[in-house]
């Protein structure tokens, strides 16, 4: 197994530190312990939250012939927001099936989730090497690019683009693609009532209290809240934001630190973004310059699939 290091352990914890103190987590702080990881890997499991984004990922597996064609048999894929690479193995081996070898590059912060997508890749007799690092930042996203030589096929699955600001790590990953690569991304479909009420689910919460237990809070501190906000940058533009407000005084500790926390403040759980499909579109298109050549609209309607070239 191997694995390059971008963004080390100890950047990390320092950030996390930095982070409590200023009450707003961002995105790689939620995969980032062995907790953490666990509860990610059973939610990202849940049928009912990613079931259908899930099986889209399994027919595309299952009929990657246009897209093998593009490739002359060798296929690096690097993938941005890896986590343990589940989706990732589908399309791959769908692909080895089709007859490409598939070498393969999981972008994660979180070790944890690397080193399970490195090893089940070497159960699966693929070609990898991990790369730690912040997708969130474009010379990490651009190191990992040139990983591989293109044409290259570049995964960003599990709406993962929407847990960032869309609109600036779209044009971070656009910068990273050149002639003859493709980029399959998904997005999260906005519902009035649904995009909330998937979120109010226990496995969500659970997800969300392991990050806090990182930092010695427990659900019973406080509360967990969600918000739809509209991003009036453009229409259709949903930010799902997260936070907890701790019902009482509490001391958070953090590297052995101890970070006090007054009855009635929040701590903010980073975002989610969600669209409708024609912003989905108008992200890809006019904020990414890709073009869309193939879309999948998952069963359940939560997810849009798009296959993407420059």
């Amino acid at each position: 197994m191997k694995v390059e290091v971008v963004l080390t352990e100890a950047e990390i914890a320092q950030e996390f530190a930095e982070a409590l103190q200023a009450r707003d987590l961002p995105e790689k702080f939620f995969f980032w312990s062995p907790s953490s990881a666990q509860a990610w890997r059973g939610l990202s499991a849940n049928d009912h939250l990613y079931g259908g984004l899930t099986a889209t990922w399994e027919a595309m597996a299952a009929n990657v012939n246009g897209l093998s064609r593009r490739f002359s048999g060798e296929v690096p894929v690097i993938s941005f927001g890896a986590g343990d690479g589940a989706r990732d193995r589908l399309l791959m081996n769908g692909l080895k099936e089709d007859g490409c070898e598939c070498r393969y590059f999981p972008v994660d912060a979180s070790q944890v989730l690397l080193e399970q997508a490195c090893a089940v890749a070497d159960d699966d007799d693929f070609e990898n090497t991990g790369i730690k690092a912040d997708i969130s930042s474009p010379v990490h996203l651009v190191y990992a690019a040139d990983a591989a030589e293109p044409p290259r096929l570049f995964i960003m699955s599990g709406n993962t683009l929407g847990s960032f600001d869309p609109l600036a790590e779209i044009r971070y990953v656009a910068q990273c693609l050149r002639s003859g690569d493709v980029l399959i991304v998904d997005g999260e479909i906005y519902h009035e009532r649904e995009t909330i009420a998937r979120r109010e689910q226990p496995a969500v919460r659970g997800f969300l209290a392991a990050l806090l237990k990182t930092a010695g809070i427990e659900l019973s501190d406080g509360e967990i809240r969600f918000e739809d906000k509209i991003d009036e940058r453009h229409s259709g533009l949903h930010q799902i934001t997260r936070s907890f407000r701790a019902e009482r005084d509490l001391a958070a500790s953090v590297n052995g630190e101890q970070v006090p926390v007054q009855r009635g403040e929040l701590i903010g759980l980073n975002f989610q973004y969600s669209y409708t499909r024609d912003t989905f579109h108008w992200l890809l298109r006019q904020q990414g310059g890709f073009d869309i050549e193939q879309e999948f609209t998952s069963a359940d309607g939560c997810f849009l699939t798009a296959v993407c070239r420059k």
